[in-house]
């Protein structure tokens, strides 16, 4: 069974694309089979895996108004190691398309049903809005990873998107959970940085990832050559701290699944004590 994760900020220019293919790439590297899901319009999660978003036959829009499987749209992006459900600028239509439709919150978790046996991780990358696009990842998956720099302005955009989070758990999703947040583009020069991580393990406590992602010139430049930091320079220490957090990923999901278990029991506990 795969474990879906979202990508998800709801504060813009904090590194979501860039952690979401690089993620990928580092699963893909430890030997996971990995789907990529770029659910942004711009499609940067597409191009930084090596895949041209102009050429794709197929895209993630197929997907969501059901013209094609998740079998049939995706690609390996073959330098990277993982498959990619690309999007292009179609997908923006698919905004207005999306309301008339029936299950319009669902069709993404429907589609990737289908492929729930061919990876071991499936990776969405978001919107930095929360749209109906970014309402079908939440709805899709087991949980969200949160990439988020260290600055006060930042702090309130976790709590936006904490509050997002309940929202689609109460109502659409009982399974969505944070799953950790992810200190990334960090400078333990910057006392302010400092500050701010303490204060996030303080609030958040073991949600907090133990992985840092320091500020990295290479993993900067990456996308500009259309791969992930970890495929274009795995020797950089931006690249090598993403392999890391890939192997906490992985090392993570045995204790979520134990979680998810247990939170079932205590439900069906309480149905029938109610019943």
């Amino acid at each position: 069974m795969a474990k879906i994760f979202c990508v998800a900020n709801q504060k813009g220019g904090v590194g979501k694309t860039t952690t979401a293919v690089n993620l990928a790439a580092g699963l893909a590297s430890i030997g996971q089979r990995v789907l990529m899901v770029d659910l942004d319009p711009q499609g940067n999660a597409t191009m930084g895996s090596g895949v041209d978003k102009r050429q794709l036959a197929l895209s993630v829009y197929d997907v969501l108004i059901e013209s094609a499987s998740v079998r049939e749209a995706a690609v390996l992006a073959e330098k990277c190691g993982y498959h990619v459900l690309g999007a292009n600028r179609e997908l923006a239509g698919a905004e207005i398309e999306l309301v008339a439709l029936e299950r319009r919150e669902m069709r993404l978790k429907a589609a990737l049903a289908e492929v729930d046996g061919d990876y071991d991780f499936v990776l969405i990358d978001c919107p930095p809005s929360l749209s109906m696009l970014t309402l079908n990842g939440l709805c899709a998956a087991h949980g969200v990873v949160v990439p988020m720099q260290c600055e006060y302005f930042a702090l309130e955009g976790v709590t936006d998107l904490v509050h997002t989070i309940k929202q689609v758990h109460a109502n659409l999703n009982p399974d969505l959970q944070i799953i950790g947040l992810l200190r990334v583009m960090f400078d333990s020069r910057i006392t302010l940085q400092q500050q701010v991580s303490e204060q996030l393990k303080g609030h958040f406590g073991d949600k907090v990832f133990d992985t840092v992602i320091p500020r990295n010139v290479r993993l900067a430049e990456a996308p500009s050559y259309g791969l992930p930091g970890v495929v274009f320079d795995p020797s950089a220490k931006g690249s090598q701290a993403f392999v890391a957090f890939a192997q906490e990923m992985v090392a993570r999901v045995p204790a979520m699944a134990q979680k998810a278990a247990g939170r079932a029991r205590a439900s069906n506990e309480k149905k029938a004590s109610n019943a």
